[in-house]
């Protein structure tokens, strides 16, 4: 028998709607427990509440300490595997800080709802079960940490949110799902390849994310590095360039031994170093700005302040942006 371990957060999967008004919020109990009258006999649950926050309520702290949660849970516990429920604003950020963070071989699996547990077509209830199901799975360890929503099986590095209300929102464009939950199965149809794990201890760096537009200049990332910043993050146009009003700034920036890591605005792709114009990204590379590969803006972020934990060096902070 399995024996899987069901830890809450909060989120939409934790709440209900109030008919007369519309509004949806939490409410005393969480709907999703007491699950085990659709559970197989040859799976057990143990479920425990550790936040019951909306997910834009989520910190960087807060992932922290679930994820030490998680650690500490599984060295006294033989569980064969973790499912978090999580609000879908941040889903995404808070599994790719667990995927970076967790030393362990066992499936952990992030999943949420678009509707709340007493709306029509509520999907809560199916995505913690097909959860459950994927953590039972022997397949799915050593996989690092997966998204499980509507009925597909995402890496916490590719999943993003796509759709404000779609139930099939999360998506991993360029890449897609790693595999698929059927009534009865898992499959998957994808490997990982790579993995990078930082055992950090706190989080106490802040980072910043700016997004480039057109006639961007650079007082933007003056206000910021005056804010204390410890390091930013910019989504830049294309395959990595940025207006050039925004070079000096930026030299400064770097000057000051802050680290500048740079993402595409676009949802596919990754940055290069093409350009030789003034703000192109051969320019910017030699600048000493840090290329990420294939990240997004927010996963960008939670990696830096992940990373500076450990060096602000720009030598060993970039090959650990370069997978």
């Amino acid at each position: 028998m399995k024996t899987i371990l069901i830890i809450h957060t909060g989120g939409t999967i934790s709440m209900k709607e109030n008919k007369e008004t519309g509004e949806v919020n939490t409410s005393g109990q969480h709907p999703m427990r007491e699950i085990s009258t659709f559970l197989t006999q040859s799976t057990k649950v143990e479920e425990e509440i550790l936040f019951y926050l909306p997910s834009p309520h989520i910190r960087p702290d807060h992932m922290l300490t679930l994820g030490q949660y998680i650690h500490e849970k599984l060295a006294v516990r033989q569980y064969d595997g973790i499912v978090v429920t999580h609000g879908t604003d941040t889903l995404e950020e808070t599994a790719y800080f667990l995927d970076l963070f967790l030393q362990t071989r066992k499936p952990v699996i992030v999943t949420g709802a678009m509707r709340s547990s007493n709306e029509i077509g509520a999907d809560g209830l199916y995505n913690l079960m097909s959860s459950i199901k994927v953590a039972s799975c022997d397949e799915a360890q050593d996989k690092g940490v997966l998204v499980v929503m509507n009925d597909e099986i995402h890496t916490a590095r590719n999943v993003t949110k796509t759709s404000t209300s779609n139930v099939a929102t999360f998506q991993s464009p360029q890449y897609g799902p790693v595999g698929i939950t059927t009534k009865r199965d898992v499959f998957f149809h994808h490997k990982t390849t790579s993995f990078d794990s930082y055992p950090i201890q706190q989080l106490t760096k802040k980072v910043a994310l700016i997004k480039a537009y057109a006639g961007m200049d650079g007082t933007i990332i003056e206000a910021v590095c005056e804010s204390g910043t410890d390091g930013i993050v910019i989504e830049a146009l294309g395959q990595g360039n940025l207006p050039p009003e925004t070079i000096p700034a930026l030299k400064e920036t770097i000057d000051k031994g802050i680290p500048v890591v740079l993402v595409s605005r676009c949802y596919q792709g990754v940055v290069q170093d093409t350009y030789a114009y003034e703000g192109g990204g051969r320019k910017l590379k030699e600048m000493g700005v840090i290329f990420a590969n294939g990240l997004t803006g927010p996963k960008a972020r939670i990696k830096l302040m992940v990373v500076l934990e450990m060096t602000n060096n720009p030598i060993e902070l970039s090959p650990m942006f370069s997978y």
